[in-house]
């Protein structure tokens, strides 16, 4: 998914932010495309939080009707520096990507897209969908990955069930299940509902920072409430994460260590510079204008760094204009 925002804002990521043991992380509303806008919430980055282990972007979006939101229509932009991970609820979303990968985005199965030194895509929900329900979720690479090759992998994770609970694990370990997955920093991503009155205490890593976004109910989260659509960020130091549902409650649940490196965000892209950033742009500029213009079909995007997304003929989203002030850097 790309970031829609008309006028992005830098995001500078250090290792770990501080702050309380748990906060509480309310979203704002974002519109991903055109007149017919279909909004997302986007939870993190915000100005107090910006990195959940590696995790960098949390947009949360629906249950939307299709015939009223218009769907998703994310047509081809480009990435470096970064992961997306796909996870939805409710209906069905078409990849494609620059690597030659063309697969459904299928509620319990997740897709994972490893832009690594470049790759582009395009996210377009199918025509039979009618209720679009999920989360979109960007990883930052470390610094000895993130000029890796693009990949692109499929996996479909088997249910887990307990007293009053029942989930799945689509990254990392939990609930003594693994994901074969392939991350570049140790991550968790899972899934999970738990009936009202039901407590759940969770053996996590203790040396990792955790976020509960909640999907619907609210619940407690380490002594904490916690509403629809709020994440809460939990500091490392935790074996045991407590969760305690109000109500019929349905999560998802991320984790990793302190990222440890600094990063610049903007747009779509991930680098370590304000000249990297520069340069990402005015090479996917260059690949998608000729003679001065965007070009209509994303098939007569030229060869570079972002490659051409495979039998997808809509147009390429450009990149907005950069700031006026240089995107500034911490280490």
């Amino acid at each position: 998914m790309t970031n829609p925002e008309p006028d992005p804002q830098e995001v500078i990521c250090t290792s770990h932010d501080g702050g309380a043991a748990v906060e509480v992380l309310t979203p704002r509303d974002v519109p991903l495309g055109g007149p017919r806008a279909m909004l997302v919430r986007r939870t993190l980055p915000q100005r107090q939080r910006t990195l959940i282990g590696a995790w960098c972007f949390v947009d949360h979006y629906g249950p939307d009707h299709v015939a009223d939101s218009g769907g998703m229509t994310v047509t081809p932009h480009p990435h470096t520096g970064l992961q997306t991970v796909s996870w939805l609820f409710t209906g069905a979303i078409r990849h494609k990507d620059s690597v030659g990968s063309n697969a459904l985005v299928l509620p319990g199965e997740v897709n994972l897209m490893t832009g690594g030194r470049g790759i582009s895509h395009s996210e377009i929900s199918t025509p039979e969908t009618d209720i679009l329900h999920g989360v979109q979720l960007w990883v930052a690479l470390p610094e000895h990955a993130r000029h890796t090759e693009p990949t692109f992998e499929h996996y479909a994770p088997g249910e887990l069930t307990g007293d009053g609970w029942h989930g799945r694990v689509f990254l990392g370990s939990l609930l003594g299940d693994t994901s074969p997955v392939v991350t570049h920093t140790p991550l968790l991503g899972a899934e999970l509902h738990l009936d009202a009155g039901t407590t759940l205490d969770l053996d996590v890593d203790a040396t990792f920072e955790h976020g509960v976004l909640v999907d619907t109910g609210s619940l407690t989260v380490a002594g904490e409430e916690v509403k629809q659509g709020e994440l809460a960020y939990v500091a490392p130091g935790c074996a045991t994460l407590a969760l305690t549902a109000h109500d019929d409650v349905r999560i998802v649940l991320l984790g990793g260590p302190p990222f440890g490196e600094s990063i610049v965000m903007w747009w779509n892209f991930i680098g370590r510079s304000h000249e990297e950033i520069v340069g990402y742009r005015q090479e996917w500029q260059d690949q998608i204008t000729r003679d001065g213009a965007v070009v209509v079909d994303s098939q007569d995007v030229a060869p570079g760094r972002f490659g051409t997304v495979i039998d997808d003929h809509t147009t390429p989203i450009p990149a907005p204009p950069m700031p006026n002030v240089r995107l500034r850097e911490r280490g």
